[in-house]
């Protein structure tokens, strides 16, 4: 199959399911269902389309197929399916907050909204020019807008959504205006197009539309000092859509940025080192004030608020240090062990009514098994040999030795790392030592119970076997 009609199919998915929703009465569980049911057999037409096919001529200009755009579709089609299934298992909490109770009628629209979002996601993946990246991103973005607010009977929800509105559209006023910008100073939108050995092109423009992007993509990434908002989103929007924004959005915010800025990265011109100063200025800013911030966290969500501005420093190092295939490694581990995390919240939410850290108290004498897989997915957010997020930060620390990024961030870096031990392994410390608030199991529905096995399977299996992944991105 041509690779660029998978994106119009996953359209027509969306279209169908929201036609479903309104034709029909009663709980809209199933909508979920057939959404995710719908997506997996999209992710088998991507992982079997066409790598070879030649575009059309008339998308050449904006849309490319190679092996990084199928990589991120894949996490793009990934990260969806999950997030759906989670909302299916989680349905009586987004009932509540939403019809009032526990029938699941006014989840419709919730289930049809991830099947867009997604969309946006591949199309972006593929985007070659500013304009489609553009259009792409503020697709993704709107949906979001309306996912973080979509309890509408939970005021920290709405607040959220607020919030998320409020400087979602200052951040992309910043993304225009760098548009603006760089076109003024380049005179072509298209990013293959872009040679900054030209003499009329002006430096100082250049650098100025560049520093509003980093601005913007700052916004979408949780980069310092842009990254205000995520505690309080992150808390306040249902813990599916936190589990989104946390991978789906981080995800297209990065594959924004390489695709943006690595014309510039790659030029042998002053704009290179200056850009590159930048970017290990922010990522070391990003490491100091997520790990610091996360060790006071009481809420488990704010904790893996902090943690995903902790990763989006480390992150940042990656693209400083022009390591495209790593960045793209750390993204793929970092969606299964972050929905692991998330999975395992969802559950205790549901049936605890809180998501603080004392929530998981002995929850390795009421469900040991499950402790185990939250475990291991603390151990791998940690980077812990033997799990996936060990290899995730070897890359990374690899590529920046060898390009000799500067001491003080290789430095901010290993300290950040072990911080993260300490407030990664006290949600371990809680489960294990301390005594549980009732004695009573912990049910774990079927849905949620096999995609644990499965995403905790995977930890440990790229943690001894990485390769699988690394072979995605040749």
């Amino acid at each position: 199959m041509q690779p660029h009609l998978i994106e119009f199919i996953t359209v027509g998915l969306g279209i169908l399911l929201l036609l479903l929703e309104a034709f029909t009465d009663g709980s809209k569980t199933r909508i979920g269902l057939i959404a995710a049911a719908g997506l997996a057999g999209i992710l088998i037409l991507e992982l079997t389309a066409c790598g070879n096919c030649t575009t059309p001529a008339w998308m050449e200009r904006f849309y490319d197929y190679d092996s990084y755009a199928r990589y991120f579709k894949v996490i793009a089609l990934a990260a969806t399916i999950l997030v759906l299934l989670m909302s299916v298992d989680m349905k009586r909490v987004l009932s509540r907050y939403t019809s009032g109770d526990d029938s699941g009628t006014a989840l419709g629209e919730f289930f049809c909204l991830p099947v867009f979002t997604c969309a946006g996601l591949m199309w972006m993946a593929s985007a070659r020019d500013l304009v489609s990246i553009f259009v792409a991103l503020e697709l993704v973005t709107i949906a979001f807008y309306v996912m973080v607010a979509y309890m509408r009977r939970n005021v920290g929800s709405l607040e959220a959504g607020v919030k998320y509105l409020i400087l979602g559209a200052l951040s992309t006023g910043f993304l225009v205006y760098g548009i603006a910008w760089i076109y003024g100073a380049t005179g072509t939108m298209d990013l293959s197009a872009i040679d900054l050995t030209e003499p009329e092109i002006n430096q100082t423009r250049l650098l100025f539309g560049l520093a509003l992007l980093l601005i913007a993509f700052g916004f979408k990434v949780g980069a310092a000092p842009m990254q205000l908002w995520i505690p309080d989103v992150y808390q306040g929007a249902p813990t599916p859509v936190t589990a989104y924004l946390s991978v789906a959005s981080k995800a297209a915010g990065f594959v924004v940025m390489m695709m943006v800025l690595e014309p510039f990265l790659m030029a042998d011109s002053p704009v290179k080192t200056q850009l590159q100063t930048a970017l290990y200025i922010i990522a070391g800013a990003t490491l100091l004030y997520g790990n610091l911030a996360a060790i006071s966290q009481q809420n488990f969500k704010r904790l893996l608020a902090y943690s995903s501005i902790a990763h989006a420093g480390f992150l940042l190092m990656g693209i400083g240090s022009i390591d495209f295939t790593s960045v793209a490694f750390y993204l793929g581990i970092y969606l299964i062990m972050t929905f692991t995390a998330f999975f395992i919240l969802a559950l205790v939410r549901d049936q605890e009514n809180s998501d603080t850290i004392d929530a998981f108290d002995g929850l390795g004498k009421r469900n040991p098994l499950l402790a185990s897989c939250l475990t291991i997915s603390m151990a791998a957010l940690a980077g812990i040999p033997l799990t996936a997020g060990f290899w995730g930060k070897f890359f990374i620390f690899r590529s920046a030795i060898e390009t000799n990024v500067s001491w003080w961030l290789i430095a901010i870096a290993f300290v950040s790392v072990a911080t993260g031990f300490y407030y990664y392994l006290k949600v371990v410390k809680a489960m294990y030592w301390n005594n549980p608030h009732n004695d009573a199991p912990l049910e774990v529905p079927t849905i949620t119970k096999y995609v644990i096995a499965v995403l905790t399977s995977s930890i440990i299996m790229f943690g001894v076997w990485p390769q699988p992944i690394l072979d995605m991105l040749k």
